[in-house]
């Protein structure tokens, strides 16, 4: 909570600093992928606040409506973000490729999971029986391996941002501009590190109680 609460306090303070050079966070989304060869992507805008993503099965870059539309830093540090993952799919980052294909399973796990659990544990409670419990565990093993592949993608994206943006004049002009960008992004990236240690405390919770009673 303290980090999301942080994280969205400092956006919301870099989304009141415009950007000297006057792009909004299309034009840098455009402006990056153009500078890596890359035109098979196409930059678009989605409804909700820091809905930001991309979708590697159809190649777009999605950006919420004050990203998109956005002239601030904030919104250029998260438009060259997302536009990471793009450059990463290009350059076959493997860890990217790696999350992709775990994105169907992991889906259909977290949809199922809690009910998975619930039924496990009272199954454990009144009858001994640890199957269900088990499945529910491995389940939870698979989105916690998940949050922990997510963790190199995103901090490589964010690199490959900031690299980008520290390297062309022409968005950022001012060092301080980049300092804010970067910090932005530490705050972004950390949320990812709380939610693998959160899933990976569930996880061992869980276990624990598996185990305990075997």
């Amino acid at each position: 909570m303290f980090v999301q609460w942080r994280f969205r306090k400092k956006f919301s303070k870099y989304a009141e600093m415009q950007l000297s050079s006057g792009y909004s966070g299309r034009e840098v989304a455009e402006q990056m992928l153009h500078d890596n060869g890359i035109y098979d992507v196409t930059v678009m805008s989605t409804e909700g606040q820091l809905s930001d993503h991309y979708n590697p099965e159809d190649k777009t870059v999605n950006l919420s409506t004050d990203v998109y539309h956005g002239r601030s830093v904030a919104a250029a540090a998260v438009a060259a973000h997302e536009c990471g993952h793009a450059v990463q799919q290009a350059r076959s980052y493997h860890w990217l490729e790696l999350r992709t294909n775990m994105v169907p399973l992991v889906s259909i796990s977290s949809n199922l999971l809690q009910w998975v659990l619930i039924i496990g544990i009272l199954l454990i409670s009144f009858t001994g029986s640890s199957v269900v419990l088990t499945i529910g565990v491995l389940g939870l093993a698979l989105i916690t391996i998940f949050s922990i592949i997510s963790l190199p993608v995103e901090l490589d994206a964010s690199r490959r941002a900031l690299a980008w943006l520290k390297n062309n004049n022409s968005i950022m002009h001012t060092a301080d501009e980049n300092e804010q960008a970067k910090d932005a992004l530490w705050w972004a990236a950390m949320t990812y590190v709380v939610a693998a240690l959160g899933a990976l405390a569930n996880l061992f919770y869980y276990a624990s109680m598996l185990f305990g009673r075997r």
